[in-house]
């Protein structure tokens, strides 16, 4: 794999160190004897040195207490996929989960992985981006340890008109992620964009692999920040931009959230695959902070304001102009009027 690849896992537990560390968290704080190990995972006691040898390498605190056995005494503080399997049952997402210290970009590591046959449901995920991807071209700000940086692959089958429904399940999927782990109230903003106190704690980034008339893949970019401080954000950041950490007054596990939310975009996908876009659209409509309010649209030279009433199947915003028009607007920066 490229510079930077930290863990790949499958989050059935088919790894020796899943292995090991669902041992280990079946009895937490408990020292478990090598022999015990051995005989469960049958392998040798060399092999079993090997395996705690490597997720100490890792980061995992594991004491070795002579002529008794190990103990796990605490986890690293990275999003690694033996951290983020443990306990997620999902259908489809993050049965397998790839991990980077640092990537250019998740959207480019996926979007490639896609490319050459990776399974639906595959979850790359960064510590950092040294090229992250935002809207428009824009760069998104991905410091290395404190935020959650991920790409989702996805082969639905549907029309590449309809790739933009994605956008709008994943809006949902984060707005809910946020709400469980918080217990603060999110709020969406046209077409990507999750705020709180009306500042922007998350985005996405959406791209698409297709032929005319099918979608060959989609990658789910989701950009959330979480443990950044106010001082971390650059200077023209820092008025729009916050993060669960600034908005909660406390830290926020990362791994948690992570698991959290690839639960959530696991049951809106599977949602969305048997009953279509109807619900997600609903969903994404009562937490949109601009719907029955007047909002200014800038797209490059152009804009547009009106009464912003819903969106439609293709993703496009629906504004009232004052002459009683319907407009449907495609991309832009959205503003309350």
């Amino acid at each position: 794999m490229k510079e930077g690849f930290l863990r790949h896992a499958v989050t059935d537990g088919t790894t020796i160190d899943q292995h090991i560390l669902e041992i280990f968290r079946a009895t937490p704080g408990e020292v478990v004897s090598g022999e015990e190990l051995s005989s469960k995972l049958k392998i040798s006691r060399t092999a079993v040195w090997k395996h705690i040898r490597n997720l100490k390498t890792l980061g995992y605190r594991i004491e070795s207490v002579p002529s008794v056995g190990y103990r796990l005494v605490a986890a690293p503080d990275l999003l690694l996929p033996e951290e983020i399997s443990a306990g997620l049952v999902t259908e489809r997402i993050g049965r397998q989960i790839v991990a980077f210290n640092e990537t250019a970009s998740t959207n480019e590591t996926a979007f490639k992985m896609a490319e050459e046959g990776a399974p639906e449901g595959t979850v790359v995920i960064a510590e950092s981006q040294s090229r992250g991807k935002g809207r428009m071209g824009r760069r998104w700000e991905s410091p290395s340890g404190v935020n959650l940086y991920c790409s989702i692959i996805l082969r639905p089958p549907i029309l590449p008109l309809q790739a933009v429904q994605m956008t709008f399940l994943s809006a949902v999927a984060v707005a809910r992620g946020v709400e469980e782990t918080t217990r603060l109230s999110p709020t969406i903003k046209w077409p990507n964009d999750v705020l709180l106190s009306g500042r922007k704690v998350a985005g996405l980034l959406n791209e698409m692999g297709a032929e005319t008339e099918k979608v060959n893949f989609i990658i789910l970019g989701i950009g959330v920040n979480i443990n950044m401080e106010q001082n971390q954000f650059p200077a023209d950041l820092r008025h729009p931009a916050t993060s669960l950490r600034i908005e909660s007054g406390r830290p926020v596990d990362r791994v948690d959230f992570a698991r959290v939310l690839l639960r959530e975009l696991d049951t809106l996908y599977a949602s969305y695959l048997a009953g279509g876009y109807g619900a997600v659209r609903d969903e994404w409509l009562a937490r949109c902070a601009m719907i029955g309010r007047r909002v200014h649209v800038d797209y490059r030279d152009s804009a547009v304001a009106g009464l912003a009433t819903g969106i439609d199947e293709y993703g496009a915003l629906l504004l009232t102009l004052d002459d009683g028009r319907v407009e449907r607007v495609l991309a832009g920066d959205v503003k309350l009027a």
